[in-house]
């Protein structure tokens, strides 16, 4: 029984994680042009307030993180579920620019109370045997989510105001996310875990952990950084670089590459190490970019950048799970989730307005050029931690 992933978990929280990023992350560009013309604002004014939320919601990560360890990721979910309910009402009925922002901010910080982080951690207190499994289970299901949200959205925004897409958004949160989380919480699931609920240990040895988790962080930050500036600006930057019109049809191969990763791993990859994974994610995302800047204009060319860079993004989202249980154990995982969210998030925020800045001053082929130079230091990262575990083992071995 030990050996078994939680199926009925994992699909739960697969339904919660589709409508946690559909409703608090994806909707948003759509309904920012929107939202600009109602508060009398630039669409560029709109996105810079969601950077100021992301970045508060980053500042915030490191806290909720040992919220995670103290009273349970479900719990956390539970409340982050109710949260999310309250803060997209609150943006829906802000009257003005300074409530509205407020109420931005609280979505962010309710988006990590209930998105990946939150999640990888629940499974990881649920069974930690066998929680790389499982996050990678999840990732798969969870991949879905733009795929569904930006039509739904797209199709309510045409038939009604973004304030009344907002209060749907709402009522998903709080009556089909909130029940989730708190039978996952409170009910048949949670009495399972007593059955086998065995620590994992992680192969870093003690004196090495502080330096191999400040290395993982920023291998995990460069990527991110890379990752969201690119993600932001893809149709613009394909466009920049002379792909026209076929900019947005090659971007939307971005969200089934990243499913197609994930699949493949589950398939194919069960024997591999997450810190190899890691490897080969941080080698794909600059490798899709380095092919785009070699062969564009070429369509071809693009298509391949856009499969290789949603491939390497999937697997990230795999990896930023796995590889702290791999390294570090299921001692105080929540904590440390947290802190790797703080990182990626405040980059995240940062990195598209500094794009768009270098785009402008140094063009978009040397901006891009930056983005995979960046993105391969994450390469180094890795594996100078890959050093770091042979040389542990060869201390043992030696010993």
């Amino acid at each position: 029984m030990s050996g078994r992933i939680p199926v009925t978990a994992i699909v739960a929280l697969g339904i919660t994680q589709n409508i946690g990023y559909g409703t608090l992350y994806y909707s948003f560009s759509i309904l920012a042009p929107d939202m600009a013309a109602h508060f009398a604002w630039s669409t560029e004014w709109i996105f810079g307030a969601l950077s100021v939320a992301l970045l508060i919601g980053g500042l915030t990560a490191p806290w909720l993180g040992g919220l995670f360890d103290r009273i349970g990721a479900g719990r956390v979910m539970t409340i982050g579920s109710a949260v999310a309910a309250t803060a997209l009402l609150a943006c829906a009925y802000a009257p003005g620019r300074t409530s509205y922002v407020a109420a931005l901010i609280a979505i962010e910080v309710a988006a990590n109370l209930v998105q990946y982080g939150a999640a990888f951690a629940f499974l990881v207190q649920l069974r930690p045997e066998v929680a790389a499994r499982s996050i990678a289970h999840l990732t798969l299901i969870a991949g879905f989510a733009s795929t569904m949200f930006w039509p739904i959205t797209a199709a309510l925004q045409a038939l009604m105001s973004w304030q009344n897409v907002y209060v749907i958004f709402a009522a998903l949160n709080l009556f089909i996310c909130l029940p989730i989380h708190a039978w996952l919480s409170h009910g048949a699931v949670r009495k399972t875990a007593k059955i086998a609920s065995p620590r994992v240990e992680g192969i870093l040895p003690s004196e090495r952990r502080r330096l191999g988790f400040l290395l993982m962080v920023a291998g995990f930050s460069l990527m991110s950084l890379s990752s969201s500036a690119v993600l932001v600006h893809m149709v613009p930057l394909l466009s920049g670089l002379g792909l026209g019109t076929t900019a947005a049809l090659v971007g939307t191969l971005f969200g089934p590459s990243q499913v197609a990763s994930r699949l493949i791993n589950m398939m194919f990859g069960k024997n591999l190490a997450a810190l190899h994974l890691a490897l080969f994610a941080a080698l794909l995302i600059p490798g899709g970019m380095l092919i785009l800047l070699l062969l564009a204009p070429s369509v071809p060319g693009a298509m391949i950048f856009a499969m290789i860079f949603g491939m390497g993004n999937g697997l990230l989202s795999i990896v930023t799970g796995t590889l702290p249980l791999h390294l570090f154990g299921s001692d105080g995982y929540g904590k440390r989730q947290g802190q790797m969210m703080a990182a990626r998030l405040i980059l995240s925020a940062i990195a598209p307005f500094v794009l768009a800045l270098a785009m402008a001053q140094i063009g978009i082929p040397a901006s891009l050029a930056i983005c995979a130079t960046l993105s391969c230091l994450a390469i180094v990262m890795f594996g100078l931690i890959l050093v770091m575990q042979r040389m542990s083992r060869t201390a043992v071995s030696a010993g």
